[in-house]
């Protein structure tokens, strides 16, 4: 959702200023690049990849019913970690950053990294920060207290 409203607010900077979007999907092997190392697989790397492809393509499906038009747009599907692809991509001062930001925990903070966060401290352009989305803080409340029946599992018959 924080990526969705992210591109949204991309597409729009686009169409108002006549650039070219250009959304990035930097991903990692599950488990990170040193448990890669240490067991590599081709097989696997490929299907990560393609699960990568179809993440963007379906993003701007969710996002906008497709690719949208009056725009050129150059999709970026790269092996990497987020943070440090992003500043290197968005190397010039006329550039614009835009990346999702807040509404995480710690626990996903820790697991993913602070993309945003990076970014607006590394960047040498501008850097939009779109918060979450309304319907996340909704969702989720910002306090949690855990119960047995949220990890039960039913039993059969």
């Amino acid at each position: 959702m924080r990526s969705l409203g992210a591109l949204r607010a991309a597409v729009t900077e686009a169409r108002t200023t006549g650039a070219t979007l250009l959304p990035v999907l930097a991903w990692a092997p599950v488990g990170g690049e040193l448990a890669y190392r240490r067991a590599p697989s081709p097989v696997l790397l490929g299907i990560w990849e393609q699960e990568a492809r179809d993440r963007m393509r379906n993003a701007f499906d969710a996002a906008f019913g497709g690719v949208p038009g009056g725009l050129r747009v150059v999709a970026m599907v790269i092996r990497a970690r987020p943070g440090p692809a992003l500043v290197q991509l968005a190397d010039r001062p006329d550039d614009l950053l835009v990346v999702g930001y807040g509404g995480r925990n710690w626990l996903s903070r820790a697991f993913h990294g602070a993309v945003g966060r990076y970014c607006m401290a590394h960047a040498r352009c501008p850097v939009l920060a779109v918060p979450p989305p309304e319907l996340i803080k909704e969702l989720r409340p910002r306090r949690h207290h855990w119960r047995a029946e949220d990890f039960a599992a039913p039993l059969a018959g």
